[in-house]
């Protein structure tokens, strides 16, 4: 008989404590429930009605520019709330990162969006009144890139009516 070299999660007895999984990332125990989350929808299900990819820039682009005062907003009406305009730019700003690394799975793009996915994470933590989705920011899982979560997001925002535009 062998020597069995215990894994993290293995039960006393030997087996493997099904209720709990690893993290890739890290190694720590992440609840089994956590990691198997499906509500998050998937990328197609997220962005098959969005904007092409060159729209979508070009009015990420100009949010940013009426956020930083280098152009006028170009919408009529009362005035927006400065949080959830801000929320809305980094939201469509880290789906369109999202989508971005989507069709070019490289370093550059897929840094893009894991930086710009932290960022909308880091506002709704400071703001999670904010959050349109089933889950708050960190309760996704071991997604340490926060993608899931951007297309979480993005989904609830246009069932919404994309509020903050």
């Amino acid at each position: 008989m062998s020597a069995r070299t215990p894994v993290r999660g293995d039960t006393e007895q030997g087996g493997r404590d099904h209720s709990k999984v690893l993290c890739r990332r890290c190694g720590a125990d992440v609840p089994a429930a956590v990691a198997a989350d499906t509500s998050t929808p998937s990328p197609h299900q997220t962005y098959e009605n969005a904007p092409d990819l060159r729209r979508e820039l070009h009015q990420v682009l100009a949010l940013e520019a009426e956020r930083d005062g280098r152009q006028a907003r170009s919408v009529t009406g009362p005035p927006a709330d400065a949080t959830v305009v801000e929320r809305a730019w980094l939201l469509r700003r880290a789906a369109l990162m999202d989508r971005m690394a989507l069709n070019d799975p490289s370093p550059g793009p897929v840094g893009a969006a894991v930086q710009t996915g932290e960022q909308l994470v880091l506002h709704d933590r400071l703001h999670p009144h904010l959050v349109a989705g089933p889950n708050q920011p960190d309760a996704i899982g071991p997604d340490f890139s926060h993608r899931s979560y951007v297309r979480q997001e993005y989904t609830a925002w246009t069932a919404a009516g994309c509020p903050g535009t």
